[in-house]
């Protein structure tokens, strides 16, 4: 795959707003750091975030979007939250706010959690990227998992070179660093990360991950989850792939992008099951079959 870099101009923007609503990932400049944004309604386009980055496990995304009434449609706002956000977006803030029913986010994208990560970025070529794809976007950092977060155009090339189609070139970015996250999920407001803001809020997160940058496990069914399994037993609902028939498959045809993108909805539907146990079939380790298999071992766990 050829990478082209483009300087940031209307032209870049309308390429790469194409590039976006064919389900593709693009680099982008924020105020912190360059973005490798995708769809976040599309989980095959954010599955293939993970692909290119080929990062070993999935945590929750942050999701950019335009100012605090697209967020609003997305994410529930208390008090607390609301006046965060007035005062600080657009800006390298991110919210951790309940998620709604109805806000349309691929679960890829939550990890299948009942919370999500929201910013307004401050920087103008991701406001015209969320401008003319009209598009929530999912962007982590654009860069392989476990490298220096990219501050330059041509750290994301060094990087993501050969695995994405197009970076967009705005210069270095301001910030330098990743975004402050709080969680405004409960009585009092909770530092998730640090960052460029100093906010008032308690240190600390919860045991479970609920934004990038967290360590401890996240998500996982209320039921026990039996791995490598080629076929099921009579109390379990088995989640096939590839050639290994289930009662709903991640991909029939062993594709390893489409298995991501259902991981979360189809361990979700399993959890919800008649059946009292959860068998999973045998996921390769290769190339995102790793983030896939890490997750699963979460679950299992």
């Amino acid at each position: 795959m050829e990478t082209r870099i483009l300087p940031f101009d209307d032209d870049a923007i309308a390429e790469a707003s194409r590039l976006i609503l064919a389900g593709e990932p693009v680099a982008v400049p924020t105020e912190t750091v360059y973005g490798l944004a995708a769809d976040a309604t599309n989980a095959e386009a954010v599955a293939r975030i993970y692909e290119a980055k080929r990062r070993p496990s999935f945590n929750p995304l942050i999701v950019h979007v335009r100012d605090l009434e697209a967020a609003r449609k997305i994410g529930v706002f208390d008090d607390s939250a609301r006046t965060l956000a007035e005062r600080h977006w657009p800006g390298p803030l991110t919210l951790v706010v309940p998620v709604r029913k109805d806000a349309g986010i691929a679960s890829i994208v939550t990890a299948g959690l009942p919370t999500i990560g929201l910013r307004v970025p401050a920087h103008p070529a991701m406001q015209a990227l969320l401008r003319a794809s009209a598009r929530p976007l999912a962007a982590p950092s654009a860069n392989a998992s476990g490298s220096i977060s990219p501050t330059r155009a041509t750290h994301v090339l060094k990087s993501l070179g050969g695995r994405i189609r197009l970076i967009i070139d705005g210069g270095a970015t301001e910030r330098g660093l990743e975004s402050t996250i709080v969680a405004a999920t409960g009585v009092t407001l909770r530092l998730l990360r640090p960052g460029p803001l100093s906010i008032n809020a308690e240190a600390g997160g919860s045991a479970k991950i609920e934004a990038p940058g967290q360590l401890a496990s996240h998500y996982a069914p209320s039921k026990p989850v039996r791995l490598n399994s080629g076929s099921a037993q009579a109390d379990e609902f088995l989640i096939g792939f590839a050639d290994v028939d289930g009662d709903v498959s991640l991909s029939a045809s062993g594709d390893l992008v489409e298995a991501a993108a259902r991981l979360f909805d189809l361990l979700h539907e399993a959890d919800a099951s008649e059946k009292p146990r959860i068998a999973v079939a045998p996921v390769p380790e290769s190339g995102l079959g790793a983030a896939i298999n890490d997750r699963l071992r979460r679950a299992a766990a």
